[in-house]
């Protein structure tokens, strides 16, 4: 392995180029027509425009990154995240044209991606599971196992994730309105109509395991992660590790990722995502691919997860065992999205002007903004993440607080006021973590 091609953009992008520089690889940035003047075609060794500016005929295009890898002689192609990241018609059309896919089998992506056979492996793994139905063909038989596994319920499509493709039940009359729709919805966005009931668990913890495998069958875990505060579960601010849980229960959980790991065969870098309520935890899903939130856990480790990606998939084993992590500290993540929280968080366009980022003791900004960059319509409204590094996370959330105050930009509208008066929330500060948060403390806009 000798060339990277990023088939992606953004701050994934320039985290992937300064990674395979520090591997001694060569590093080729594929980009839109609209795009030409973005950081990571200016990082990257050498950069090839792969089509318009609608994701569906560049970014999205198999054939268009394919021929890329082949005009630029790329032995290898990084999906970064969302995009074609858990795509496992790239990976295997990767393998067929001697390519390495840096991620997962395509064997392994397909299972993933499909969350009922997913939950099917948890359970022969002996991880804990949400009760819940297989793949309905009728409203009739949703009904009956609506009754079964008692209301509300959650309506979700077998090849989601991400948090789309998720639907509250309260009643029989909402799932009759609902279950039509959400087949029509999960065809149209995934390519797949199938769709399943959960049990539903009020204001429960999101937690989640980092892993990291080799092609030796050695998998490690960098701990523990807390993803709780969302907003129409979406993610806005991520911690390492999870606070106010037991070490003993942060350790079966962790546990727990591994042994999935193990017995799916995974290989790389990856997620497995749990519900924790109270000293009880389930398995959600398998995120097979670098995560927007992998800075908190690399703030612990100390390691670049990026670099190790690169390594894992050169064939050279991990070099360490999971006596041999130590986990440092506290960090902090929060996500500053191109939006506008006065209208509905609706994505904010324009050109960024900066004023001032933040910077020293702890604090990390991982973005690919620059003085005049245009935010286009056109893809995620992702601007940067401010990580925060402390002892304990009293440190990392001061340090964070005084970070998110000092990223000043205008010419778009962010949510850096929002995530300023999360942080700062006393419920937040001590830890009162559930997936309700936002909707209890009511954060200014």
């Amino acid at each position: 392995m000798e060339k990277v091609l990023i088939a992606n953009r953004g701050e994934i992008a320039l985290r992937i180029i300064e990674a395979c520089r520090e591997e001694g690889l060569f590093s080729v940035a594929v980009y839109s027509e609209v795009e030409r003047e973005a950081l990571h075609v200016r990082e990257a060794s050498e950069a090839v425009c792969i089509g318009p500016a609608d994701p569906r005929r560049s970014y999205l295009s198999i054939p268009a990154l394919i021929a890329a890898c082949e005009i630029t002689g790329a032995d290898a192609l990084h999906p970064g995240y969302g995009f074609l990241s858990e795509n496992p018609d790239l990976a295997e059309i990767c393998e067929a044209h001697g390519i390495t896919f840096i991620g997962p089998s395509a064997e392994v992506l397909r299972l993933c991606g499909d969350k009922v056979a997913a939950k099917e492996a948890a359970k022969a793994a002996g991880v804990p599971i949400l009760p819940g139905s297989p793949p309905l063909e009728s409203e009739e038989e949703a009904q009956k196992w609506a009754e079964d596994l008692g209301y509300p319920v959650l309506l979700k499509a077998a090849a989601g994730g991400g948090g789309r493709g998720i639907r509250l039940v309260r009643t029989p009359e909402e799932l009759k309105a609902l279950f039509s729709q959400a087949k029509k919805e999960a065809e149209r966005a995934f390519g797949d109509d199938r769709v399943y009931l959960e049990r539903y668990v009020p204001a429960p913890r999101h937690v989640e395991v980092q892993i990291l495998a080799d092609k030796f069958g050695n998998v490690v875990h960098w701990g523990t992660r807390d993803c709780t505060v969302q907003r129409r579960h979406q993610k806005l601010v991520e911690e390492a590790p999870a606070p106010a849980l037991s070490p003993k229960l942060r350790d079966r959980i962790a546990r727990a990722a591994v042994r999935l790991s193990e017995a799916i065969g995974y290989v790389g870098a990856g997620t497995v995502e749990f519900l924790v309520d109270g000293d009880d935890f389930f398995f959600i899903e398998i995120n097979a691919r670098i995560q927007v939130e992998h800075p908190v856990s690399e703030m612990l480790v100390g390691r670049n997860l990026i670099r190790e990606q690169l390594r894992v998939a050169q064939g050279k084993p991990l070099g360490y065992t999971q006596d041999e992590i130590e986990l440092y500290g506290h960090a902090i993540e929060c996500r500053i999205n191109a939006e506008d929280p006065d209208r509905n968080f609706l994505p904010s366009t324009g050109r960024v002007w900066i004023h001032s980022l933040p910077g020293g003791m702890g604090v990390r900004v991982d973005t690919h903004i620059y003085q005049g960059m245009p935010v286009l319509p056109y893809y995620d409204p992702l601007l940067a993440k401010v990580i925060a590094h402390g002892e304990d996370r009293e440190e990392a959330r001061t340090r964070l607080y005084s970070a998110l105050r000092r990223f000043q930009i205008s010419g778009v509208k962010t949510n850096r006021d929002f995530l300023l008066s999360v942080i700062s929330h006393p419920q937040f500060a001590r830890a009162f973590l559930a997936t309700d948060l936002l909707e209890r403390i009511k954060p200014s806009q």
